[in-house]
This record gives structure tokens, C-alpha cells and sequence, in this order.
């Protein structure tokens, strides 16, 4: 171990969090301490690069800067990622100073935990082993590993390396209750459950929320009997996202997912749920399919719906729930579906196997082969959708690419409550989506729009695929920027006029980045600045 980290406790919690291992998990006392410094020179560089990139630090020289202003560092420079801070930052720095050290402690867990994994199983647990690759989360945010609000003790139960945790279930009077019936849902595809009381709905909800937050918060609710705790469990599944949840297998063999409440900072946001995003996400579900099925690559993008939301509305965010569905029995023979959390750290592997698939030689040549077709296959469908109104958040952790020996095949995404509609565009296309009132993925300016889905699907997405097979197969970034700005060139050469716009946005000089750091700082909203564009080549 670094004995600074050790002996300064630079880290904020390392100590205390040492104390609960030693107590409830011994066993992860010392692969803890050594991982700790290896955790604070993951967020320290991981921050770095951000503060560089949403100009709040500058460039050394000789630093490399690759495509959106991003910087690769070797090293953090520091033992403690807040000592890279800049003095005078704006904001609330001492906040988002307790959320980089807490980040550390909880990937220095993370890492003591991590096991090699076969990914066995079917199609979603395969997908939920991969994630588990990604130890450090987020791709680009310094704290992918932030748990504002757990304990050590809640970590171990209950975070993605657990490999378990448990729904509990309330009984929701009717008048207290909003949205679909999702315990007949639930009773239906698993006929143990219990019944409810006449007069009542069963509600899924997150075992930690359940024990925690709701007997805390909501003593009215329970006091009054519009809710009640009830005895009732459910194993299930941790995956990335921590309040999304896989649920076992079903009575009719169908795998499905329950994004649940659960009152804890991940990132940059506390992760309750909506009422609108309860609403909302059946309805979206809907838009999307009926979209999708009029566009011309309909047959390679699966989306994983939103079936059913419910709420409680005197409760807030606290006690909602969406079901959504899984992949299990939806996929091809030998089709192979990677969460694109881990997709960098499987990429070196797929291309090889792409390599072997179309009798290419496993090199840059066979890199680039791969790339035009992995763009070829993310883009165009979801380019086209943002022109008809919908930009969906594609980033890796809401995408899961399949693949067919290692040749992109497939996308499937994921959750929709990040997306950002446009009523104008879509009534153009003749579709329309009743939002809930105070919705905010609506929205009438283009600028938004676009920055959702360029964001997300270019610099966050196809940014960390670029890098890592430069890396591992030394494929030119100049020449995979090339190929990425090809496609979207062929793209928009089937739109008309129509499209016109959306391509000039996409490949001028300048495009927004979200500014991950200054919105921790500000405390709300998302934040965009402009960093240089590499599609911009070759205009």
C-alpha cells in the first residue's frame, strides 16, 4: 500500500471502512488496503482527464490529447484524488470532494471482491457477468463508484460484486396507489408470492429502500395503513445500474428486470425514481417500437421495453417501480450479447474473433473491418431516430451490442428514462407521446437534442471503443474518426433535407460535452461546454 493513503487516511471512510470489513468480512481486509491506492489512481486519473477536458486544469506538456479534448493519463499525480482539485473551484467543491473519496473506498472494495467470471447462464446473466468486468464503472465519470448513502455493511449486500440482493414487496392501498397492477404482473410470472389484503396493490421495492428509507420517511404512510412492510421476498440480481434489478427466471421462462427506488448518490444522481418516469416509461416503450418498426434497420435493434411503472405518489420517488424486459429467449443461435459497460475491456477479444470470422488477419486492417461495422450498426438507426424526435442516451451502460463470431449483429437498449423527445420533430414524423405533467425529457430545442445523442453515442460510446482498439490493435484514431464520419456521411445521404441539419451539427468544428465535473460542482441540471470534434476532418 502507498503509505501515504494508509498512514494520512487521504481517503475519507478508508478507515472506517477497514473497521466494517474487519467486523463483517475479514476475509477482504487485505486485498482491501492493497487495492486502495490502485482504486485513488483510477478516480485521480479518471478526474484529471475531466478537469482537463472542461478546462478547470490545464494541459501539460506533452500531454496527448485524443479525440474530444480527452487525455489518457498513465497516473494520477496525487495519492488523493482531491488533492488535484484546483483551489477556487466554483460550487460546492467540498461535496463533490466527499463523493471522489468515497468513490475510492467503494472501488477499493469493489476490486478486493472481484472474481475471473464464465458468464454463465443465459443471455442476462452473461450480460450482468460482463458488467462485472467494468469494476470501475462509468467509462468517463470519476465517481462511477460513488455510494453516498451505503454503508460498508450495504455495499456487501447488496452492490453488483455481491452477486445477490433481495425485493422486498409493500401493499399499496388503492387510493395511494399509481400506475399499472405490477404485483398481479409479478404474481403472475412467480405464483409464490403472497396475496394482498382486499383493497390493496403489491409493490415491488428494493430491500435496502425497504428497511431504510421507507420506515424512516414515510411513518404517516405506514401509521395511516395506505402502506404496508410486508414479509415477502424476492432473490434477485444486482446489475451496474445497482436500482435495476434481474429477476429470476419465470413461470413462462422469460427473464425481466425491476428498476426500483433506492435513495443512494451513484455518479452524479440520487437514484430514486420518478413518477413521471413511471408513466412515462409504457408509453415511451410504445413511441419507440412503433418507430423502429418503419425504419430500415428495424430487424438489428431489440429494445428492452418498459412494460409497466407504478408509484406512490404521497411517497415521491421513494417507493416507484418500472418492469422492463430481458433478453432471455429474444436471441438468435450463437448470437452473443455484451453490456457495453464492459465492452472495452472485451473489445480486443471480439475483434479477434471478427478477425477469424471473415478470414481477416487479427490487425489494425481487421480493427477498422470492426469498427465500420460496430458504427454501421450503432448510428444509423439511432441517428434517424433523433431526426423523428427521440434521442435516445446511448451510452455504453444503456446498450448491450450482440454479436454473431465476434460481427456486430444486433443493439439492444435499455432504459429510457435519460432520452429527450422532441414534440415538433415528432409530430412531423405523425407520432405523438402524452408525457406526465413536469416531465423533463421533453424538450422543443433541437441544440438539446442533439447534444443527448452526441454525446452519448459518440464521445462516451464510440470514444472509448476508438481508444482501446488503438491500444490493442494500434488502429490510427485519425483513420477510425475516418470511418465513423463515413458512415454518418451515408447516413444522412438517406434523410434529404430533412437531415441536413442534424449532420452539420454532428460534424462541425465544435460539439457539446457534458461536463461532468462542473455539474457535480453546480449541484443540478446537465452542463455541456464544446470541445473540438474530430468528424469534423474531412468536411
Amino acid at each position: 500500500m502507498t503509505p501515504s493513503v494508509a498512514d494520512r487516511r487521504l481517503v475519507v471512510g478508508a478507515a472506517d471502512a477497514g473497521a466494517s470489513l474487519a467486523v463483517h468480512a475479514p476475509h477482504l481486509l487485505g486485498p482491501f488496503a492493497a487495492a486502495l491506492p490502485v482504486a485513488a489512481d483510477v478516480v485521480g486519473r479518471r478526474l484529471r482527464s475531466a478537469l482537463v477536458r472542461e478546462g478547470l486544469l490545464t494541459a501539460a506538456p506533452g500531454d496527448e490529447m485524443h479525440a474530444f479534448r480527452r487525455v489518457e493519463y498513465a497516473h494520477a499525480g496525487a495519492d488523493d484524488p482531491v488533492d488535484l482539485l484546483p483551489t477556487g473551484l466554483p460550487g460546492n467543491a467540498a461535496g463533490f470532494a466527499a463523493e471522489l473519496r468515497n468513490a475510492v473506498v467503494n472501488l477499493a472494495i469493489a476490486l478486493a471482491r472481484q472474481a475471473p467470471t464464465a458468464g454463465a447462464g443465459d443471455p442476462d446473466e452473461q450480460a450482468v457477468a460482463a458488467e462485472r468486468l467494468a469494476v470501475a464503472g462509468h467509462n468517463l465519470h470519476p465517481c462511477g463508484r460513488t455510494r453516498l448513502g451505503w454503508e460498508p455493511t450495504d455495499v456487501l449486500a447488496h452492490d453488483l460484486e455481491a452477486g445477490r440482493t433481495r425485493i422486498g414487496f409493500l401493499a399499496v392501498r388503492d387510493d395511494a396507489h399509481l400506475g399499472d397492477d405490477l404485483g398481479a404482473a409479478l404474481r403472475a410470472a412467480y405464483p409464490g408470492l403472497a396475496p394482498v389484503p382486499a383493497g390493496y396493490r403489491l409493490q415491488p421495492v428494493h430491500a435496502w429502500q425497504r428497511d431504510t428509507v421507507v420506515p424512516a420517511r414515510h411513518r404517516d404512510l405506514l401509521a395511516g395503513g395506505a402502506v404496508r412492510i410486508l414479509d415477502d421476498e424476492l432473490d434477485a440480481i444486482p446489475t451496474a445500474a445497482l436500482r435495476t434489478l434481474l429477476l429470476p427466471a419465470a413461470a413462462d421462462g422469460h427473464r425481466r428486470y425491476l428498476k426500483l427506488s433506492l435513495d443512494i448518490q451513484v455518479t452524479s444522481t440520487r437514484r430514486g425514481i420518478s413518477v413521471a418516469s413511471t408513466r412515462n416509461g409504457p408509453a415511451v416503450s410504445a413511441l419507440l417500437h412503433r418507430l423502429v418498426a418503419d425504419d430500415p434497420d428495424a430487424d438489428r435493434l431489440l429494445l428492452m421495453a418498459e412494460t409497466a411503472g407504478a408509484a406512490v405518489p404521497a411517497a415521491d420517488r421513494d417507493m416507484s417501480a418500472i418492469l422492463r424486459d430481458g433478453l432471455t429467449g429474444r436471441l438468435q443461435p450463437g448470437e452473443q450479447a455484451v453490456a457495453g459497460g464492459a465492452l472495452p475491456v472485451l473489445a480486443a477479444g471480439l475483434v479477434a474473433a471478427y478477425a477469424a470470422t471473415t478470414g481477416r488477419r487479427d490487425d489494425a486492417r481487421a480493427a477498422a473491418g470492426f469498427l465500420d461495422a460496430y458504427a454501421r450498426l450503432l448510428l444509423p438507426p439511432l441517428l434517424r431516430l433523433t431526426l423523428r424526435g427521440v434521442a435516445l442516451e446511448a451510452h455504453l451502460q444503456n446498450c448491450l451490442p450482440t454479436f454473431v463470431g465476434g460481427v456486430p449483429h444486433r443493439l439492444a437498449v435499455r432504459d429510457f428514462a435519460g432520452l429527450r423527445l422532441h414534440p415538433g420533430r415528432l409530430a412531423a414524423a405523425g407520432h405523438e407521446v402524452p408525457l406526465w405533467p413536469g416531465s423533463v425529457v421533453g424538450t422543443r430545442d433541437e441544440a438539446v437534442l442533439r447534444a443527448k445523442i452526441g454525446y452519448t453515442a459518440f464521445q462516451a460510446h464510440l470514444g472509448e471503443l476508438v481508444l482501446r482498439l488503438g491500444e490493442s490493435h494500434g488502429l490510427p484514431e485519425d483513420a477510425a474518426w475516418r470511418i465513423v464520419r463515413g458512415v454518418v456521411d451515408e447516413t444522412y445521404e438517406t434523410t434529404g433535407d430533412a437531415g441536413r441539419a442534424d449532420h452539420a451539427a454532428f460534424t462541425a468544428p465544435l460539439v457539446p460535452h457534458k461536463a461532468l465535473v462542473r455539474m457535480r460542482l453546480a449541484g443540478a441540471g446537465d452542463e455541456y461546454l464544446p470541445v473540438e470534434n474530430p468528424l469534423h476532418a474531412g468536411s
